[in-house]
């Protein structure tokens, strides 16, 4: 049955991974590859002999450039989980199905180790039981160490990282030892065979493929650490770790392959990877050897293990972020699990273990591992010219190489398990498929993101009881345990009692793991996230927090107080808080809960409000004291106080604005309806005037003709001629034509200038000419420029300069040239009014037809800044300096009463300066006439 998909979620929505590991944790995982080649070398050596380092040298400069490629791309993809196959689709991202088959394949990989491990440690635990005479079925052993580490990767701790770390670093220190002090035994002893061979066996293409094929499962994997670059508190530390995993693989693979080939020697040792460690190692290592070779392998396989159960998770969490696979396995819980992912990796283990062919899963697990790296090869040269692909063309080289060894040395492994490997990621890319569509909850991202919302962290109340029932459990089960197989290790021999020891030790210590993992460990981390978040709001607080005891005597103090007192809190420790809180009497018990103190600091007197909260232990008295700082708010009501009036004030002039803006507004819709009610009947007369025209010399033609032919009319015609004076109207009704023409024209330029004035259609910002917009204020200002009876007309003299068009809102700039212009033409009715003129430096009464000529000047200019200037000068008396201080608050005003508002200036500084982002500046001086400066950008930008 098909379902529908999941909604839609946004890279953002995914649960990102908290960068929890540190960076030692993270390097830990990058050297499980190395260990990993205590299984690997006898098999090739066995096969080979000396000429298995031929194999080992190419193998391992190829996974040490690999390291180098795999550090560049994680410095590039910092938060990218999963390592090399998620960089893969990253690198393969035009090929989205090349990029799934690749990140898959390597998935499977890993996978197979995992059911590698577990069948190795069942078959190395059931020699040893059978040796004490105790037989324990397959299938148990199978399912314990297979489900061992998944149940600590479950529990949702750090543990497993912990753990892996705590068991690596003596078993890497092992590896190393056995490589140096075989090496140097060879080298320097007596009893050494030689450090060279004194003979070479050959070598066919075949095997060397073969070999090289198998070899790749450990050299290819030693940059495990970069999956773990988006949890890691240290990233760019983890990827540097690359380089430590590189150099060393020469000395464990090459200096310890070297050590094997030429110490285990005996063919009657076959593959056996215990024993060839035990004879390679007992020469310089004698009795510990065994122990020790038991303790790697041991360590070997369970270390793997945790790196699997670690990994891959990761890696279905990355391709389920990028849309490779299904979003629920971008799922991780409140503690860091990969439930889903988990599951998944679970059960393709169960599937190779059905198999329990290690041969076979090898094989298998290496095809998909192999061409996941050839695709990895061919998407860096496909993307060799991004910054984070190095040697291009050497992985086009090493693109081809792994071609040939895929088709002989794959072949080489059996055509039926090179089939199945082909296959297997395609067979896993199919239960995605089924996963997508199946109508199963469990299956959709949406039903666990609902189970993390509802359901709480689970915290047991009173944990010590399970604590010390556990804790009595295990130890009868040691004693119990301890006791049986000392019965049974007496009748053994010791050294199958040693190697029995090292499985149990670590297989007890993985087990005792996992059961503090899901028992005593929650709680441990539960306690430290709440303790972290307790010390987190005591640092970053803004209010000051002291502890006292029952003296009032401080004892701890966060950083915030510092604020308050003025000193460092390690200083304020010892002191008893009335010093600096005098009105606090000396025992906590007898203070206010809550109460306000004022405070003396850098002279300024603060107002604190004081909380007082007790903390009672069993052995002692703790008292909370909260400062707050209140001193802003009691100001703030102070203010509030005193402020009424003015408030009052300022939403008087409010509403006087809005009221005169409303009366801008409503002129500009009552010229706009003006201009266009009168706009109609003037085009119809205007557009008749030429057709009459046309029609008069019509019938005035045929009136010429009637008296060409007929030169003597009658009586009554010849007298209606004389009344009418037909001569001299055949002469003017041409020009009556011409004049109603003219006054027709006017009327349609007065109506476009009352159009270009109210702009009611350009009531947002646009590009306008700014000179029409001076042109109309003009026009409907002419009334006022023209000569009156008691005084000469204005002048007005326009300097205009070359303006493009200019963005601006043309309605409102339109009212600002409305507002200059006719204070300019008050302020000079002003001086004439009262028969004064400035002439110089004085103002002399003259008569007045001696008065210069008034005078309104406009100028404008565009500036290299792309600034656009617009001067509006005036000849008239002058503002005095202490009127201009005050010329742009609301309501003032020098005109008698009833005459001004005061708003005028006001509106059209708010216009220029707040809508236009410009300046508008008064330069006047008495006796100097007036010039207001209007300074707007040529485009306004939206805000």
């Amino acid at each position: 049955m098909s379902h529908p998909a999941d909604p839609t979620f946004s890279q953002s929505s995914y649960p990102r991974l908290t960068r929890s590991l540190n960076a030692v944790e993270s390097w830990g995982f990058g050297l499980t590859a190395h260990i990993s080649w205590t299984a690997l070398v006898p098999a090739i050596h066995a096969a080979l002999g000396s000429q298995a380092i031929f194999v080992w040298i190419p193998a391992v400069i190829l996974g040490m450039l690999l390291n180098y490629q795999v550090k560049r791309l994680g410095m590039h993809f910092m938060n990218v989980a999963g390592g090399t196959p998620n960089y893969a689709t990253k690198l393969l991202q035009n090929y989205p199905g090349l990029a799934r088959y690749a990140a898959i394949g390597y998935l499977l990989n890993w996978v197979s180790y995992l059911a590698v491990n577990t069948i190795v440690l069942r078959d190395l635990i059931k020699v040893n039981l059978e040796a004490l005479g105790i037989a324990c079925p397959d299938i148990f052993l199978d399912i314990g160490f297979t489900l061992l580490p998944f149940i600590v990767a479950f529990s949702g701790t750090r543990a497993l990282s912990i753990l892996h770390l705590f068991f690596v670093i003596p078993a890497f220190g092992l590896l190393i030892t056995f490589c140096v002090q075989g090496l140097g035994w060879l080298a320097f002893s007596g009893d050494s065979p030689g450090f060279f061979p004194s003979n070479w066996s050959s070598l066919s293409f075949v095997d060397w493929a073969k070999w090289f094929f198998f070899v790749t499962y450990a050299t290819y994997s030693c940059e495990t650490a970069s999956s773990f670059v988006a949890d890691s508190r240290q990233p760019t530390q983890t990827l540097r770790f690359l380089d430590v995993a590189a150099w060393m693989m020469p000395p464990i693979f090459l200096g310890g392959s070297w050590v094997m080939m030429r110490l285990a020697t005996d063919p009657n040792l076959k593959d056996n990877a215990f024993m060839n460690l035990v004879a390679a190692s007992q020469p310089f290592w004698g009795k510990s050897a065994a122990i020790s070779v038991s303790f790697l392998l041991v360590a070997a396989s369970l270390l793997g293990s945790a790196t699997v159960v670690s990994n891959c998770p990761r890696i279905l969490y990355q391709l389920a972020l990028d849309n490779h696979v299904s979003p629920v396995f971008s799922v991780v819980s409140r503690r860091g699990v990969f439930v889903p992912a988990l599951t998944l990796t679970l059960v393709l283990c169960l599937i190779y273990l059905i198999w329990g062919d290690v041969a076979r899963i090898v094989a298998v697990g290496n095809i998909g591992w192999f061409v996941s790296f050839m695709l990895f090869h061919l998407g860096l040269w496909l993307r060799r010219d991004r910054p984070e692909v190095l040697f291009p063309r050497i992985s086009l080289g090493i693109l081809l190489l792994e071609v040939v060894v895929l088709l002989v040395g794959g072949l080489a492994w059996g055509w039926l398990n090179f089939l199945i490997g082909l296959l297997f990621p395609i067979g896993v890319m199919g239960i995605d498929a089924v996963i997508r569509r199946v109508n199963f909850p469990p299956f959709h991202r949406s039903w666990w993101m609902r189970q993390y919302r509802t359901r709480p962290v689970m915290i047991i109340k009173d944990s010590v009881v399970l604590q010390v029932i556990i804790l009595i459990f295990l130890l009868c089960s040691a004693v119990g345990i301890g006791w049986l197989f000392g019965v049974k290790l007496n009748n053994v021999a010791t050294a199958a009692g040693e190697n029995l020891f090292v499985v149990l030790l670590m297989s007890v210590a993985f087990v005792g793991v996992a059961i503090a993992c899901w028992t005593s460990l929650p709680q441990v981390v539960a306690i430290a996230e709440a303790r972290e978040a307790a010390e987190h709001l005591f640092t970053v607080a803004q209010d000051g927090i002291l502890v006292v005891d029952d003296q009032g005597i401080i004892r701890q103090a966060n950083p915030a107080t510092e604020s308050f007192f003025g000193v460092n809190p390690s200083q304020l420790l010892g002191n008893h808080l009335n010093k600096w809180l005098p009105t606090l009497v000396y025992y906590p018990d007898q203070w206010t809960k809550r109460s306000e103190q004022a405070l003396l600091h850098n002279g300024k007197n603060r107002t604190l409000e004081v909380s007082i909260s007790d903390r009672p232990h069993q052995d002692f008295q703790e008292y909370v004291v909260i400062l707050h700082d209140i001193t802003q708010r009691k100001q703030a009501e102070e203010i509030l106080r005193h402020s009424e009036a003015q408030l009052r004030q300022e939403a008087k002039q409010l509403a006087s604005q809005l009221v005169q803006s409303e009366k801008m507004s409503s002129l500009g819709q009552l010229v706009a309806g003006v201009a266009h009610e009168i706009n109609n009947p003037i085009n119809f007369i205007y557009g008749n005037i030429a057709f009459a025209n046309q029609y008069i010399q019509d019938l005035l033609s045929l009136l010429q003709l009637y008296q060409q032919n007929y030169p003597n009319p009658v009586t009554q015609i010849q007298e209606k001629t004389e009344a009418i004076d037909l001569n001299f109207l055949i002469a003017d009704l041409p020009n009556l034509l011409a004049s109603m023409t003219v006054g027709a024209e006017r009327i349609t330029e007065i109506v476009l200038s009352l159009r270009n004035f109210s702009r009611l259609d350009e009531a947002e910002m646009k590009a306008v000419n700014i000179h029409e917009g001076i042109d109309s204020t003009l026009m409907i200002l002419e009334h006022r420029l023209k000569p009156k009876s008691d005084y000469l007309a204005i002048e007005v003299i326009k300097e205009y300069g070359d303006l493009p068009l200019v963005g601006c809102y043309a309605g409102q700039l339109n009212q600002v040239f409305m507002n200059l212009l006719a204070n300019a033409i008050d302020a000079i009715e002003e001086g004439v009014g009262n028969g004064d003129w400035e002439v110089g430096e004085k103002t002399l009464p003259i008569p007045y037809s001696l008065l210069p000529t008034p005078q309104i000047r406009i100028h404008t200019k565009l500036t290299s800044e792309k600034q656009v200037i617009i001067r509006i000068a005036d000849n008239g008396l002058g503002i005095p300096e202490d009127v201009q201080k005050q010329l742009f608050e609301p309501f003032f005003t020098t005109k008698p009463v009833g005459k001004g508002t005061g708003l005028g200036l006001s509106i059209s500084y708010q216009i220029i300066t707040q809508k236009h982002q410009g300046t508008l500046q008064c330069i006047s001086a008495p006796g100097q006439g007036t010039e207001f400066v209007i300074v707007i950008p040529l485009n306004q930008q939206n805000t």
